[in-house]
């Protein structure tokens, strides 16, 4: 068997939904030495990282969607960080690819693979592999805190780029407008780490009220406030998926929950407050003009 030395034990999971590709790489890596469990989706690749333990993950980008391999690649730098994680990827996704390596991934691989390829890489890993610092794990609030920032100029940058919103001629402080209290009264919410019930748990929420007020005088429309606040549940959710690496997933689909709730609940209140002052535009009266009266 020609196996690499030190190499002989170690287990991998091997996933790739082509039932061929599967069986010629398992093949192939077990006549090197190596311990294979297969896995044809990402379904059965996640069952196998909750419970099994291994040593290399080999897998690849389209599972069958476009970027599946990197919810695995995800779940296995989470579950068993010290698992070294290789990507596999076609010509067209080589920058989605690296862009995964510098996120989670510890090597792409362009395809075609050879399996002399992969059983080098493992092994030159394996030897200059440093032990793994486990990161300090934060939930989605404190996150969203320390990136306000960050949450407030990315929300602004997407809405000057539809064009429903940009029309209105507002500086940029008039264009957030109380955005960031917002956010700071969804973090407060997320502080409470309660999953919301069938009824909204929500506060009264004053940034929501005085929003709504600003954004009548300013001229928006109902549909307008809708829509910046989809474009808010995006910005917010991008700038969790930017720090897959320290986010708690324990409790993330929890956090998730309550920010979808908290800011629906944000916009009921501006929708709410918006609609008292708003007034419908006053239609002049069509002059009707009377012939005279012919006797």
């Amino acid at each position: 068997m020609d196996s690499v030395k030190g190499q002989s034990a170690q287990k991998v999971l091997l996933v790739d939904d082509d039932e061929a590709v599967l069986a010629m790489m398992k093949e192939s890596l077990e006549s090197k030495g190596f311990k294979v469990a297969p896995a044809g989706s990402v379904r059965e690749a996640l069952k196998l990282i909750t419970t099994e333990g291994f040593d290399v993950l080999i897998t690849d980008l389209h599972l069958p969607n476009p970027g599946d391999g990197v919810a695995v690649v995800t779940a296995m730098r989470h579950t068993q960080p010290e698992a070294l994680t290789l990507l596999i990827s076609g010509y067209p996704d080589v920058k989605t690819a690296m862009d995964t390596v510098l996120l989670e991934a510890d090597h792409v691989m362009v395809k075609p693979v050879e399996v002399a390829s992969v059983t080098k890489l493992i092994h030159d890993r394996a030897l200059t592999r440093k032990p793994v610092t486990r990161s300090r794990k934060q939930r989605a609030g404190a996150i969203l805190k320390d990136c306000m920032p960050i949450v407030v100029a990315d929300w602004l940058a997407r809405t000057k780029k539809s064009p429903e919103l940009n029309h209105l001629n507002l500086s940029d402080s008039e264009r957030t407008g109380h955005l960031a209290k917002l956010v700071e009264d969804l973090v407060v919410r997320l502080a409470r780490s309660e999953v919301p019930s069938q009824d909204s748990d929500a506060s009264f929420s004053g940034a929501a009220i005085l929003h709504g007020k600003l954004r009548c005088l300013q001229g928006y429309t109902a549909s307008m406030l809708v829509l910046e606040s989809r474009i808010l549940q995006v910005t917010i959710f991008g700038t969790l998926r930017n720090n897959l690496t320290t986010i708690d997933f324990d409790a993330l689909l929890s956090d998730v929950m309550t920010i979808a709730d908290e800011v629906d609940a944000q916009l009921t209140q501006t929708m709410t407050s918006f609609m008292e002052d708003w007034s419908p535009p006053v239609l002049s009266k069509p002059q009707v003009l009377l012939k005279p009266l012919v006797v």
